[in-house]
């Protein structure tokens, strides 16, 4: 690229000195400015400002810039200001430098505009010796075709340099949103500009905000980095002895405990950046890295302190290869700015981490961990939130086993996405899970969500459907408060959006729930689902689930009509619909596939509370297990019959209801019209009774009991053969 070369001229109030009339040194042939010649300064001294062209004193020679050795600089500096002895008047134009194409522009240009530095970048640094064309890989000079030397990272010559470098270095870490891109950050945005290689080491466990470390002060090296291999010299940054593979985290040590009063805990407390040659430095650095690597002298090597907002969670070492030039003293205020940058976005990071685990354990309690395995009935769910950076949500599902073999499937949502909105949703499902078990319908249900949100505030809003389904009658009541429509995916491919009532949101209060029962036949599937699945900003809901009923259909057809797809798989298509521009909400999904219980597998009775009630549901028990081809299991379900029905004749002022359940197990049900339910205890030697449900728990795999808003229902199940 040609760089194009502006002067400014002096205006009449300037003084015009004796030299300005003669020509200018014409610019280098590749269209690069010639380098700005500074004379060196003392460490900590202020850079020289370049001269003005009015104010320049007569007959004043330029100094030797860095990076020059011997009388080269001179020499050229005289070519340039020394006329040709033709008389002409032409200055004799000087030899072709090697610059790159950004360099400073010479004395003799007068203010000449320097070309911008590309935005976010890091400022490209050019050779010590000899700069490398740009756009040449090849290594040659491209009018000579000669070798160029070897080139290696220019140091910064002006202040400017060094903000422009800090500015675009604390930019690229402050992109970072965790501890690895913070650190890779850092590393990438001083090597090879500012140092040569890198290596981080932060505390081992990083405290996290105001927590305060127990045990000693241990640091891992975190990251390293280096210029590559093949940019390496002989005479470069690199252990005594070589390892394998070649990395600095082979060279040195993993763990580092700090020594209290050690001279590495001396350095660390005095937060500044120090040079590896200072005293303190140079004891603490085998504590550091160990015995194998060796770094380079000479102010090549800075070791930084980083510090967060309360304490030292690290620290950073910048070296220099012995070709290179050394560090100066202002390069220690740039190690500064780079290590309290680093530490800050590493603390950051760390709570950030924090709050992230937070979020993450708080909407894991809020879902159920597993979903249950009710019988005649098969689930699977999906959860996905809006966004990685926004964990948790107010959607919701949840799948509730009620009495008499059936389920209640629930999915919600409430509004918002925030912390708030979760335990909003909390709440809400909690008290879904108690009025559940309470066995009341799916209206009345609603309703008293209704009221718990109104309670929560004014402004708690929510959406949910509520469902029960019986395998026993194959059908499904379903109860709507302002939630999408269920999809119902038939055994033959067909899809349906169900309709239902839509209702009012939870929250609105003073509003009363519709329920409508629906068929529910074996094979079918039940698709519940959020608004995050078929809403967004590219899309409204009906065209959504529009779209979803026929993702459903098509999914089925791809199984034949007389198998439906698998469960899980037919999750995993669903979510697939999903657009890049879909993901505007969280999206909570659960799959109900309704086996069903067939008749034949039935078993059911009324009992009058009498005393002949247990014989008679023994002798009734035995027939239904002859039937079943169940013999075997014959005593042990007759004394368990026996012993439950007792304890409900007991006290039942009604009937006495007995059902057995053939599926993959056996399971008995006896419900009674008392709301008491009865507890496991241990009965004493001297107790006529009390040892009833000791033998159910004793024998059966599972039981329970469960009030109804007619009584309650005990149940057992044992395995089949």
């Amino acid at each position: 690229m040609d760089s194009t070369r502006v002067t400014e001229h002096p205006t009449s109030h300037e003084r015009r000195q004796s030299g300005a009339g003669r020509p200018s040194t014409p610019a280098d042939p590749r269209g690069a400015l010639l380098r700005t010649p500074e004379p060196q300064r003392a460490p900590g001294a202020l850079p020289a400002q370049p001269a003005r062209t009015g104010d320049a004193p007569t007959g004043s020679a330029p100094s030797t810039p860095y990076g020059q050795h011997g009388s080269s600089a001179t020499q050229a500096s005289a070519s340039t200001d020394t006329p040709s002895p033709s008389g002409t008047g032409a200055s004799t134009p000087p030899p072709a430098s090697p610059g790159p194409e950004h360099s400073q522009p010479s004395a003799s240009e007068p203010d000449a505009h320097r070309p911008r530095p590309a935005p976010e970048g890091i400022p490209a640094q050019p050779g010590m010796e000899g700069d490398r064309p740009s756009g040449n890989s090849t290594g040659t000079d491209r009018r000579t075709g000669q070798g160029l030397p070897h080139a290696g990272p220019m140091p910064m010559r002006r202040d400017g340099d060094r903000l422009r470098f800090v500015g675009a270095a604390t930019r690229r870490i402050a992109r970072g949103i965790d501890l690895d891109e913070i650190v890779m950050g850092l590393c990438r945005a001083t090597v090879p500009t500012f140092s040569d290689a890198i290596l981080v080491y932060l505390r081992d466990p990083l405290p996290v905000g105001d927590e305060r470390p127990t045990g000693p002060l241990v640091l891992r090296l975190r990251r390293t980095d280096r210029i590559p291999e093949e940019r390496d010299t002989e005479n470069g940054f690199m252990p005594a002895l070589r390892p394998e593979p070649n990395e600095l985290s082979a060279m040195t040590a993993e763990l580092c405990e700090v020594r209290p009063g050690g001279a590495l805990a001396e350095v660390l407390r005095g937060v500044r950046p120090v040079f590896a040659d200072a005293p303190a430095a140079r004891a603490a650095l085998p504590e550091l890295l160990g015995d194998e690597l060796i770094v380079p002298t000479g102010q090549r090597a800075i070791l930084a302190p980083l510090r967060g907002r309360r304490r030292v969670i690290g620290a950073a070492l910048f070296v220099r290869r012995p070709e290179r030039m050394a560090f100066e003293t202002d390069d220690l205020l740039v190690a500064a700015q780079l290590a309290t940058h680093s530490a800050l976005g590493i603390d950051k990071a760390v709570l950030y981490g924090r709050e992230a685990y937070i979020a993450d354990e708080l909407q894991r309690t809020m879902l159920p961990e597993t979903l249950p395995r009710p019988t005649g009935v098969r689930l699977a769910s999906r959860y996905l939130p809006a966004a990685e950076t926004a964990r948790v949500g107010g959607d919701w599902y949840d799948a509730i086993p009620l009495p008499g073999s059936r389920v209640a499937l629930v999915v919600g949502d409430v509004m918002g996405h925030s912390m708030t909105s979760a335990a909003i949703m909390g709440q809400l499902r909690t008290t879904a899970q108690t009025l559940a078990g309470l066995d009341l319908p799916p209206q009345e249900v609603l309703h008293h969500l209704d009221e718990q949100a109104q309670r929560l505030g004014t402004d708690r809003m929510a959406t949910c459907l509520y469902a029960v389904y019986d395998p026993v009658a194959h059908r499904i009541t379903i109860a709507n408060a302002g939630h999408p429509p269920p999809v119902l995916l038939h055994l033959g491919g067909r899809a349906e959006v169900l309709r239902v009532p839509p209702g009012a949101p939870i929250g609105v209060g003073g509003v009363d729930f519709e329920a409508v029962e629906l068929d529910a036949p074996a094979g079918a599937t039940l698709l519940l689902y959020t608004d995050g699945l078929v809403e967004s900003r590219l899309r409204d809901v009906w065209t959504g689930i529009e779209q979803l009923r026929e993702k459903l259909a098509a999914t089925a057809q791809l199984t034949g009509p007389d198998h439906p797809p698998p469960l899980e798989a037919l999750c995993d298509e669903v979510l697939d619909m999903l657009g890049p521009g879909d993901r505007d909400d969280d999206i909570a999904l659960l799959a109900a596939r309704f086996d069903g219980i067939a008749p034949s597998d039935v078993a059911y009775w009324f009992l009058e509370p009498e005393d002949a009630a247990p014989g008679r549901a023994r002798r009734l028990a035995r027939r239904a297990l002859s039937r079943w081809g169940l013999e075997d299991m014959s005593d042990s379900v007759e004394l368990l019959v026996s012993e439950v029905v007792t304890n409900a004749v007991r006290y039942a002022s009604r009937p006495v209801t007995l059902r057995l359940l053939r599926t993959d197990v056996l399971r008995c049900e006896v419900g009674d019209d008392v709301p008491q339910l009865p507890r496991l205890r241990q009965a004493r030697a001297t107790d006529e009774g009390g040892r009833g449900l000791y033998l159910v728990n004793k024998l059966a795999r599972r039981w329970g009991a469960t009030r109804l808003s007619t009584g309650k229902v005990v149940w057992f199940e044992l395995n089949r053969g």
